[in-house]
Formats: C-alpha cells, structure tokens, sequence
C-alpha cells in the first residue's frame, strides 16, 4: 500500500500488485468496453439501491424498542418498481416492519409497523437466500471476514435463476471498505454453479492521511477481474459522500488503463496508463 501527495492536494492510491506473471494483455473494441462498463454502472446502482435501503431501514427499525427487542435480520428486494426491506421477527419467522422506497434512497416513501407473515415472494427469496448462504461453508470459496467488517448479502433474481453478492460492511470511521466480494451466481433451486472472488481480499481505504483529508482513491485489480466491479461502485457511492469524495479509480493489468468513476455523473471513463 502506497501513499503520495502531489499538486499540494492530498491523494490517497492503494496499489495491491500481484506476483503473478501476466501473459499477453488482453484488449478489448472501445465500444464493446464501454457497454461493459455501462452494464457493471446500472449493477453497481442497483446494489446501491439494495444496500442503502437496508441501511436507512435498519437504522430507523432498531430505534424503535418493540422491533429492536425481536430483531433477527433483514431482508430486501425489488418488486414493481420499488425496493423493500423487511425486517425478520425472532427465528426469521415473520416480518415485523417493511420500509418501501421508489424515488428517495435517503428516507423511506412508505413505513409498515406491525407484524405479518411473509408474502409468498418473500418467503421464496428468504429460502433461496438461506441454502446459497449455507452453501459458503466450503472451503474451497475461501470466505473469511477480517475483524471490524461484516458480510453483507445481496440476493438479486434473473432470469435463468440467483446472483448473491457479498460486500464488507464496516463501523468503521474514515474508511471506505473496498474488496473482499464475491459474486455467486445459483440456478433456479439455489444450488450455486459458478463464483468469482473480485479482489483478493479487503482493500483498506482510509479517508485521511496524517491529518490531511483524502480527495481521491485508486486501487488495482488483478488480471482475473479485469474491470472495475458493480461492488467497487456500490461501496463507494455508501460510503463516499460521507467523506465528500467525488471520485475514485481502478488500474486493470489485464488491459493497462484505469477506470474511473465519478459519483455526480454517475459515469466510469478511460485513462490510459
């Protein structure tokens, strides 16, 4: 991990190289990249959307003494057009709050205080989630969580069955968590068929140096994940605007560029190295 001033503005670069020899680089048409990129921004979004509503749900939940003292989890999900978190009763067996959003990810469109059971979609997906996630417990993932962060699981549909995606969470002050994230992707019966480890292992960022405050972050990506990640952009744009930073890169050694993503225009553009 390397840290630099230039220009009398702080930046922080995070470089984590590998050993391994590379081969020839790869290269890819600009226009086929671009669409790359385009499709990991609007995943990336959609995380966001997943991972913000839990936030602003839970938090608003545990303030409430009746479901802070049966709390056991959370759980959300789109439908319609809108993102829902539903907060589980003790055991996970009924809902004991629901937070709907549509426009706003900063506060919820609708609140639901009192108890249910699950609806048959929820009740599917809380299934589906629960047999990947016990599905981790092999060895051969390699899933380990450093102290002071905690697993976060996004379950999104498609057509031809489940993606599960682990991101880091942190209470951490003055870091964005970056790395340590996985993506599963399951059949219809939630049996998991393929997996990618995006970095390999978590990324510590911190948001000031020495008493100066961080302006931009930069981190590298091995050549098995060649392009910057809908997680990379999902944790940045939760935890960036804490810090007031607008944005940060990626060094692929697959194709020797960097990617940089900007959170106002919500857009990742090339720079060649």
């Amino acid at each position: 991990m390397n840290y630099f001033m230039r220009n009398f503005f702080t930046i922080l670069v995070i470089l984590l190289f590998s050993n391994v020899n590379f081969a020839q680089d790869v290269k890819l048409p600009e226009k086929e990249l671009m669409s790359q990129l385009d499709s990991i921004v609007k995943e990336g979004n959609l995380l966001y959307k997943y991972e913000k509503s839990a936030w602003i749900s839970t938090d608003l939940a545990l303030n409430v003494t009746e479901i802070e003292n049966n709390y056991s989890g959370y759980f959300t999900y789109e439908i319609n057009s809108t993102t829902k978190t539903i907060i589980l009763g003790k055991k996970h067996q009924n809902c004991i709050a629901e937070y709907t959003f549509i426009t706003d990810f900063d506060e919820p469109d609708s609140i639901y205080l009192n108890e249910r059971d699950f609806y048959p979609l929820e009740n599917k997906l809380l299934e589906i989630r629960e047999k990947i996630i016990k599905q981790l417990s092999n060895k051969k993932y390699g899933i380990g969580i450093p102290k002071g962060y905690s697993p976060n699981f996004i379950l999104l549909p498609f057509k031809k069955g489940y993606k599960l995606y682990i991101i880091m969470g942190t209470s951490q002050s003055d870091v964005i968590p970056f790395g340590n994230d996985y993506l599963f992707v399951a059949n219809e019966k939630g049996v998991i068929k393929s997996w990618h480890k995006f970095h390999s292992g978590i990324i510590f960022s911190p948001t000031a140096y020495e008493g100066n405050k961080v302006t931009y972050l930069t981190h590298s990506h091995l050549r098995t994940t060649p392009l910057i990640t809908a997680t990379d952009i999902c944790t940045f744009m939760l935890y960036a605007p804490l810090y007031d930073i607008e944005e940060f890169s990626v060094y692929s050694t697959a194709l020797q560029i960097y990617m940089v993503y900007n959170i106002k225009t919500n857009e990742v553009t090339i720079k060649e190295k």
